[in-house]
């Protein structure tokens, strides 16, 4: 499992760099006017477009903790025993735990 979370860590840094790059893309439609702005608002309101905003979440949430995992090993903890399995399941649970909760502040 920890080899998972560490590929995993790798590929939503990839996705979160294109998903930035298409929110520019989104913000800079203001500058041609509303219209291609509102048809992207409209896609968020469809089933696939929240379904997009819940995998960014997710995918921003283990990014960080992720970062957070690699920053406790730079410090030289977390690599005796069972603590690399225990640290990937607690970034599992806890970026679980916050997609949830953003979600459900977002719906509220």
């Amino acid at each position: 499992i920890s080899s998972l979370v560490s590929i995993s860590h790798r590929i939503t840094g990839v996705i979160n760099t294109v998903i930035l790059t298409l929110v520019c893309f989104w913000i800079s439609l203001l500058l041609f006017g509303n219209t291609n702005y509102d048809l992207i608002q409209k896609f968020f309101e469809t089933f696939f477009g929240k379904l997009l905003i819940v995998g960014t979440v997710w995918s921003f949430s283990f990014q960080a903790l992720s970062e957070i995992r690699h920053l406790f090993w730079d410090l030289g903890y977390g690599f005796s025993g069972n603590a690399p399995f225990i640290w990937s399941l607690i970034v599992l649970s806890a970026t679980a735990l916050m997609t949830v909760i953003t979600v459900l502040l977002y719906l509220l």
